[in-house]
């Protein structure tokens, strides 16, 4: 098939040699006229050789790459990249597990399917659309995945309202593409949930800290247990299995709540363990009284861009205060990130000066990341974006 082109200047492609598989919009010489928005697209050198195919995009990204060989983007493409992806999930044990039917299938860049997600909650799986070229193709893909995954999915619901680029004008209205259920039951690790893929956050759950809840289970029996920012209660209920004296879950959102109460129902049906608050987590911790033992803070992204960098980080900083502030001797402290532009690092600073400021003695247990469903390209190192400290605090 033949594609318009893309020219970079001289010595842009050092990157692409490199397998990394954006083209940012400065590294472009010129074009080919006529090139629409979200368009396949052939990227050539300053010497007119062919280095990279991919997304055509307005804006910094100019070019998502899909590959690095000179081949059509069609059924087939769609069809190996999404068995890829799936083979993989069964080889490491997250995908056809009786125990669970929740993870994510396609991760972007980690799966060398730039732009999109696409996570499974039992029969159904959420595709999104990061890039209008993965918009386009949506039935395409989703055809493709109905026979990939032959009976494991029977809907496909499309979420990409508020994650496509608004001046793109798309029009885009969230819902199944393929199919329609009213079951929005999922299990995790033996665990029940509903997912909120109507209106929730993400594609309705957030699948990237099923381990790190799995680990906050083990640390839970007889402990006092606030789970911050709790959205749909996930560590609220794995804290409950593994013997909690007292859960308390805290979110500014008040439908956040009304999930989370659901979801714990699902599990532990008329347990008085359990207390739900919608309260703005800051002003909360400050009236908290100090009878938690285990404390989790997983707040949204405090960081969408590098601009925000130095609020966000002072935000994570007075936020670990409050908490360390708060926290019984001999607590458990699980705290995290998910801000992209938020290093390891940055994070671990943020957290040691709130250590600092609190006056307390912190040991860290535990360095996190996100799971295996959620894998990092080699080439693409900012794909990791989510990190977590699990500290002991004297």
């Amino acid at each position: 098939m033949t594609y318009k082109k893309i020219y970079l200047k001289k010595g842009k492609e050092e990157s692409l040699k490199r397998f990394h598989p954006w083209v940012f919009s400065g590294a472009i010489h010129h074009a080919d006229p006529d090139i629409e928005e979200g368009e396949v697209v052939q990227v050539m050198t300053a010497n007119n050789m062919f280095i990279a195919v991919g997304h055509f995009q307005i804006g910094s990204i100019a070019v998502r790459v899909l590959s690095f060989r000179d081949i059509a983007i069609d059924d087939r493409f769609w069809h190996d990249r999404l068995l890829s992806a799936f083979v993989m999930r069964q080889r490491i044990g997250i995908a056809d597990s009786p125990s669970n039917n929740t993870y994510r299938l396609v991760h972007g860049e980690g799966d060398n399917l730039p732009g999109l997600v696409i996570d499974c909650y039992g029969k159904t799986a959420v595709m999104q659309a990061h890039s209008v070229g993965m918009h386009v193709e949506r039935m395409t893909i989703a055809r493709q995945l109905m026979e990939v995954m032959d009976h494991r999915i029977e809907n496909v619901y499309y979420k990409s309202e508020t994650t496509l680029p608004y001046k793109a004008d798309l029009g885009q209205e969230d819902g199944f593409i393929i199919g329609g259920s009213s079951d929005n039951t999922a299990m995790e690790n033996g665990l029940l949930f509903h997912v909120d893929w109507l209106k929730g956050q993400k594609t309705g759950f957030f699948v990237d800290q099923r381990e790190n809840r799995k680990l906050l289970e083990q640390y839970a029996n007889g402990k006092k247990v606030l789970n911050m920012f709790c959205y749909t209660g996930g560590f609220s209920f794995y804290a409950m299995r593994g013997g909690a004296q007292l859960v308390h879950s805290v979110d500014s959102s008040a439908k956040a709540i009304d999930l989370t109460n659901t979801n714990v129902q699902l599990n532990f049906a008329d347990d008085d363990r359990h207390q739900a608050f919608c309260d703005d987590a800051f002003k909360f911790l400050d009236r908290a009284e100090n009878t938690y033992d285990l404390i989790i803070l997983d707040p949204p992204a405090f960081a969408k861009h590098r601009g925000a960098l130095h609020n966000a980080l002072k935000g994570y900083t007075r936020l670990n205060m409050k908490a360390l502030e708060k926290i019984q001797k001999g607590g458990i402290l699980f705290t995290f990130s998910c801000s992209q532009v938020v290093t390891k690092d940055h994070f671990r600073n943020a957290v040691f000066t709130a250590a600092a400021m609190a006056g307390r003695k912190v040991r860290i247990l535990h360095q996190l990341h996100q799971p295996a469903d959620h894998p990092i390209n080699i080439y693409h190192p900012e794909g990791e974006y989510l990190k977590g400290l699990v500290l002991y605090v004297e």
